[in-house]
C-alpha cells in the first residue's frame, strides 16, 4: 500500500498523544478521588463484633450469642451454631433472630441454661446482600479457657470445587455477555454487510451459548455454592427453591428469560437483516435492532447490577445505572475487539470503514469506562491504605495498569487503521477487479454445460467459490498494513483477556473499605488510654517461607493486678496462623522492672491465651513478642502500651 494512502481526520500521531494525555488526565482523577474518601459503604458484608467478644472470658454462661454485620445478610436455620468443648451444639439450634434495628445489622440465637465452664466455639455462614456467601469462627470462654474438641473451619464459605466450579461459570458468563454484545453491536455500528459473514455468526451464537450454559450452571450451583458445598445438592428442589426467593436467584432467572428475547435478535439479525437488500427497509430494521438490542443488552447487564456490588451500600440509586453503563462499556470494547480480530483473521472484505468505525466505538467506551470506573474506585476503595494494603485496591490497580497496557496497544493499531486501504483498492483498481470476476464468471458459466447434472453444478460452484476466497485471502494477506493491524488486535485481544479475568476477580473480592471497615478502619489498633482494655496490633516478618503476619494482643481489663492476655496470629493471608513457638515478655523500662515472661497457653488455631498475668505497677509498659516460624525462622517484634 502506497505511504502516501488518504485518510480523513486529526493525524494518527496526534490522536494517540492526545488520548494518552487523557489517559493519565483520567488516572490522576481516579488516584485523587479516591484520597477524598466518603461516608461508610458496604459489600461483601463483614463480621464487626459479637456478644462475647472472640478469645472473651466470661463469668457466667450468657443467654444467648450475638453477631454484628456491617451490611443486610440472609440466614438459614443453621447460619449460626454454638458448639461446646466436645463439639455438641450448645444453642437451641432454632433460626437466628433478627435484632437489628437502626442502621446495625445483628442476629442472635439462644443458649441452652445451664452451660459447663469451658471454651465454646462460634461457627456462622450467611449470604451477604451483594450475593456473595460469607463465613467465618471464633471462641469464647466461661470460667475458664479449656481444651476443645472443636476444629475451627479453615475453608471459606463458596469454596472447594463447588466453588471452583462456580467461579469458572462466573468467568464464562462474563466473557458470553461480552460477545454476545459486543458481537451484535459491531454489526450493527461497524460493519453492517457483516451480518452475512459465517465467522460473525458463530462468534455472537457462541457468545449467547455460553452465557446461557454459564447462567444454567450458577443457578443450579447456587444452593451449593452458599450452603453445603456438595455437587448432589444441585438438583434439590427445596434448595434450588430457596435460591429463587433470593435477590441473586432472581437475577438469575431474569438473565435467562432476557436471554430468550437475544435469541429472537440473533435469528432476526443474521436472518431477516442479513439478507435485506433494500438500502431504506435495512435502515429502518437496524434502528428497531439496535433499540431493541440495547434494550436487551441493558437487561441482562442489569442482572449483574441488581444482586453484586452495586446494589448494596451507598447511592444504589446511581451506583446500579452506572455499573449497567461500565458493563456495556466494557462489551462494546472487549467484544468489539474479539469481533474485529475474527473479522481480519476470517473473513477476507472487512473494509477500512468499518475498523474506523469500531476505532470511535472504542475511544467512546474508553471515555465512559474512565467515567464509571472513577465512581466505583471512589464508592468501593476510598483511600490510600484501602488502594494499596487490600486485595481489592491491589487488583484495581493491576486493572488500571492493564488498561494502559491496551490503550497502549490500540495506539499502535490506531497507527495501522490510519494507513489501511481497502482489499480492492490494494490490489488495483476495484472496478477493474469487479470487471474481472465478472468476466471470468461468465467464461466459467460458459464452460458449464447446460444439462450438467445439479448435484455436480452444486459442486463446481463451491469450487468456484473456493478458489474466489482464496484469491480473496491472498490479497488480504499481501498487504502489510493489514497485516500490522492483525497482529496488534491480536495483542490487543491477549491482554483484553486478562483484563477480562481482573475485572471478573473484582466483583467477587471484598471491597477496600469494607475491608478496612471490618479491621477498625486502620491496618493496626493503637493502645487506648490508660485504665482499660489494652488492644495492640503488631505485624511480622521472621524472613522464611510463610514468615509474614500480624500479632494481635488483648488485655483485660488492663489494670494492675490481675489480667486476661489473648493472642491471635492472623497470616499475610487473614486467615488464622500456627506457629511452632510463641513467647511474651513486659518490660516497665522507667522503674527497671522485667522482663516478665509470659508463656500463652494454645487455644485454637492462631489463638493463644494466659490467665492471671500480674502487672505489678501502672506505667508505659513494652511487650515484647517472640514469634518463632520454623526451626531457623524467628523474630522479636515489641509495642509499648500503657496499662494501669
Amino acid at each position: 500500500m502506497s505511504a502516501t494512502a488518504p485518510y480523513a481526520g486529526p493525524s494518527p500521531i496526534r490522536r494517540p498523544v492526545a488520548a494518552a494525555a487523557l489517559l493519565a488526565a483520567l488516572i490522576s482523577l481516579v488516584f485523587g478521588l479516591l484520597l477524598a474518601g466518603a461516608g461508610p459503604a458496604s459489600a461483601h458484608a463483614a463480621l464487626t463484633g459479637s456478644d462475647p467478644q472472640d478469645g472473651a472470658v466470661v463469668d457466667t454462661a450468657p443467654k444467648e450469642v450475638t453477631l454484628s454485620f456491617s451490611e443486610a445478610i440472609a440466614v438459614g436455620d443453621d447460619s449460626i451454631r454454638v458448639l461446646d468443648p466436645s463439639g455438641k451444639r450448645a444453642d437451641t439450634e432454632a433460626e437466628p433472630k433478627d435484632l437489628s434495628e437502626g442502621g446495625t445489622v445483628r442476629y442472635g440465637v439462644a443458649l441452652h441454661s445451664g452451660l459447663p465452664d469451658g471454651t465454646y466455639t462460634v461457627a456462622w455462614q450467611a449470604v451477604s446482600a451483594d450475593s456473595h456467601p460469607i463465613s467465618g469462627a471464633f471462641t469464647f470462654s466461661i470460667g475458664a479457657p479449656s481444651e476443645t474438641t472443636v476444629a475451627v473451619p479453615t475453608q471459606e464459605a463458596g469454596g472447594g470445587p463447588v466453588g471452583v466450579v462456580y467461579d469458572i461459570a462466573r468467568y464464562a458468563a462474563y466473557a458470553g455477555f461480552v460477545l454476545l454484545v459486543g458481537g451484535s453491536a459491531f454489526v450493527l455500528i461497524c460493519w453492517q454487510r457483516g451480518a452475512a459473514a459465517l465467522p460473525m455468526q458463530r462468534l455472537v451464537v457462541r457468545g449467547w451459548l455460553t452465557l446461557t450454559a454459564a447462567t444454567l450452571a450458577m443457578l443450579l450451583l447456587r444452593h451449593p455454592y452458599t450452603s453445603s458445598g456438595k455437587f448432589a445438592d444441585a438438583f434439590d428442589l427445596a434448595g434450588l427453591q430457596s435460591v429463587l426467593d433470593t435477590k441473586p436467584g432472581a437475577a438469575l432467572v431474569s438473565r435467562l428469560l432476557l436471554l430468550g428475547a437475544a435469541a429472537l435478535f440473533i435469528a432476526v439479525l443474521f436472518g431477516t437483516y442479513a439478507r435485506r437488500e433494500d438500502e431504506r427497509e435495512k435502515k429502518d430494521l437496524t434502528f428497531g435492532l439496535a433499540v431493541g438490542g440495547g434494550v436487551v443488552a441493558a437487561g441482562i447487564a442489569a442482572t449483574w447490577a441488581m444482586s453484586e456490588h452495586a446494589s448494596t451500600g451507598i447511592q444504589t440509586s446511581i451506583a446500579m445505572p452506572v455499573d449497567v453503563a461500565h458493563l456495556l462499556a466494557v462489551a462494546a470494547w472487549l467484544g468489539g475487539l474479539a469481533s474485529l480480530l475474527v473479522a481480519l483473521y476470517r473473513t477476507p472484505d472487512i473494509g477500512s470503514a468499518a475498523v474506523r468505525r469500531f476505532s470511535a466505538v472504542a475511544f467512546t467506551s474508553v471515555v465512559v469506562l474512565a467515567a464509571t470506573g472513577i465512581y466505583q474506585s471512589w464508592r468501593q476503595v476510598g483511600s490510600w491504605s484501602a488502594l494499596t494494603g487490600t486485595r481489592y485496591g491491589q487488583l484495581l490497580i493491576l486493572k488500571v495498569a492493564l488498561i494502559g497496557v491496551l490503550l497502549a496497544v490500540a495506539w499502535f493499531s490506531r497507527r495501522w487503521t490510519g494507513r489501511l486501504t481497502d482489499p480492492a483498492a490494494a490490489s488495483g483498481d476495484a472496478a477493474d477487479e469487479e470487471a474481472g470476476e465478472a468476466a471470468e464468471a461468465s467464461e466459467e458459466a460458459e464452460e458449464t454445460p447446460a444439462d450438467v447434472d445439479p448435484e455436480r453444478a452444486a459442486q463446481l460452484a463451491r469450487q468456484r467459490a473456493v478458489v474466489t476466497a482464496t484469491k480473496k485471502k491472498r490479497i488480504r494477506d499481501a498487504d502489510p498494513e493489514r497485516s500490522g493491524l492483525r497482529r496488534s488486535v491480536l495483542a490487543e485481544a491477549a491482554v483484553a483477556v486478562v483484563l477480562l479475568a481482573v475485572t471478573t476477580m473484582l466483583t467477587s473480592t471484598e471491597p477496600g473499605r469494607t475491608e478496612e471497615e471490618a479491621a477498625g478502619g486502620t491496618p493496626s489498633a493503637s493502645a487506648p488510654a490508660a485504665g482499660g482494655p489494652v488492644n495492640l496490633s503488631m505485624p511480622f516478618d521472621t524472613g522464611g517461607q510463610n514468615g509474614k503476619g500480624t500479632v494481635r494482643i488483648d488485655i483485660e481489663p488492663g489494670t494492675t493486678g490481675s489480667n486476661d492476655l489473648h493472642v491471635w496470629i492472623d497470616g499475610s493471608d487473614g486467615k488464622p496462623m500456627d506457629v511452632p513457638e510463641l513467647k511474651l515478655a513486659l518490660t516497665l523500662e522507667s522503674k527497671d522492672i522485667g522482663p516478665l515472661p509470659v508463656v500463652p497457653d494454645r487455644l485454637a488455631e492462631g489463638h493463644w491465651s494466659a490467665s492471671g498475668v500480674q502487672i505489678p505497677m501502672a506505667g508505659d509498659w513494652k511487650i515484647d513478642v517472640t514469634v518463632r516460624t520454623s526451626d531457623i525462622d524467628q523474630v522479636t517484634i515489641d509495642k509499648n502500651a500503657k496499662i494501669g
